[in-house]
């Protein structure tokens, strides 16, 4: 019996996040663990009049191809995903994997390496996205191994992600349009802060933010979604963040992680486990030590971490500071190889302030902000 929930999650993918249109060209990329949802993907994208195509990534390739690439291989960019980029409307990526550690063991500096290689095909992206040209949306698919790693039952883990995706409620796409208008009302807002900080256990920092574009994060790129975001100003982050959950990149975590920054780059970085790896990460490249972004989870329909970036960092009362690339719509400059998401929670006595006004208490903004 066909599940309803993932043609509602198709619907919201193609009506409101990609925004599908008559004669729009949708690529749309996968593993073949998710193919129920790429073939309700395909009928919900023709019933509108757009032109799906699908590309199926086969288990073990990426991880191939990190093994035992050479350096030339390494730096390939693939032609057909350049012309996905170039020619596309649309493109939607759906995250499905059936080994969630296939890359745990790899070295970084490769990984790396194929990120640098991917770069001009992120900035081609960003250029059209911002031109109004293309649109790209990032989704999930609930799997053994997601539930696993996110210690619970494939039922459980089903809940939890088509529950993110908004899918209990009435009409799912206008709850998000209803999301977005919220979450555009407190942009609006935090627009006139200048100083924000953060108070929690282990935890006393300030983040400049004068003068900064806020992003409204509202179920389009993300699915599922519900933050917004911006740059900090650079070289104003001061003082120190303990973060509350593992700090997932790339399939590997480190735990405890502990930050202190002066005149807005790390200057100490401690963790529990996997101080070797946040150390490599660190050292990437030149604004790896700098934060990129600084956010405020608010989809209170994603309630518990799972190790799944495109979750935990949308758990409503949590923050997260991402270490390395900013994105240029919010006014930031640090450009890096890394980004790394890392999300602090604060629904247990934690406070954030703006400019020296308690705004925020226990996950919560104060008043009618949000």
């Amino acid at each position: 019996m066909p599940d309803i929930r993932l043609e509602q999650l198709a619907d919201v993918l193609v009506s409101h996040s990609a925004g599908v249109k008559q004669g729009d060209l949708v690529y749309i990329e996968s593993s073949p663990v998710a193919a129920p949802l790429v073939r309700e993907l395909h009928r919900r994208i023709l019933a509108t009049g757009g032109r799906p195509q699908s590309h199926v990534v086969v288990p073990g390739v990426h991880e191939a191809l990190v093994s035992m690439g050479g350096d030339e291989q390494l730096d390939t960019l693939s032609p057909r995903l350049a012309a996905e980029f170039e020619l596309a409307d649309a493109r939607i990526v759906i995250v499905g994997d059936e080994n969630t550690r296939s890359l745990s063991g790899a070295p970084p500096e490769r990984l790396a390496r194929i990120a640098r290689a991917r770069e001009p095909l992120r900035r081609l992206a960003h250029e059209r996205t911002l031109a109004g040209e293309y649109m790209w949306t990032v989704t999930a698919y609930p799997t053994q191994a997601g539930a696993q790693e996110a210690r619970m039952s494939l039922s459980r883990y089903e809940e939890h992600v088509f529950g993110a995706a908004l899918l209990g409620a009435a009409d799912p796409v206008s709850a998000w349009r209803n999301l977005g208008d919220r979450i555009r009302r407190l942009a609006e807002w935090l627009e006139t802060v200048r100083e924000l900080r953060v108070v929690a256990e282990d935890t006393d920092l300030r983040i400049g933010v004068e003068g900064r574009h806020w992003i409204v994060c509202d179920g389009t790129h993300n699915l599922p979604d519900g933050e917004v975001f911006t740059a900090p100003v650079d070289a104003t982050v001061e003082g120190t963040i303990r973060f509350t959950y593992r700090a997932v990149f790339r399939r590997r975590a480190v735990t405890d992680v502990k930050l202190r920054f002066r005149a807005g780059e790390v200057v100490e970085a401690v963790a529990a486990q996997g101080q070797d790896y946040l150390d490599e990460m660190l050292g990437l490249d030149d604004g790896a030590r700098r934060p990129g972004e600084f956010a405020f989870g608010l989809n209170d329909e994603v309630k518990v971490f799972t190790g799944e970036t495109l979750f935990d960092e949308k758990i409503g009362g949590t923050v997260h500071l991402a270490l390395g690339d900013a994105y240029p719509e919010s006014g930031g400059t640090n450009r890096s190889v890394l980004h790394w998401d890392m999300v602090c929670d604060l629904r247990r006595g934690g406070e954030v302030h703006a400019d020296d006004e308690v705004v925020y208490r226990d996950g919560r903004f104060l008043g009618d902000r949000f």
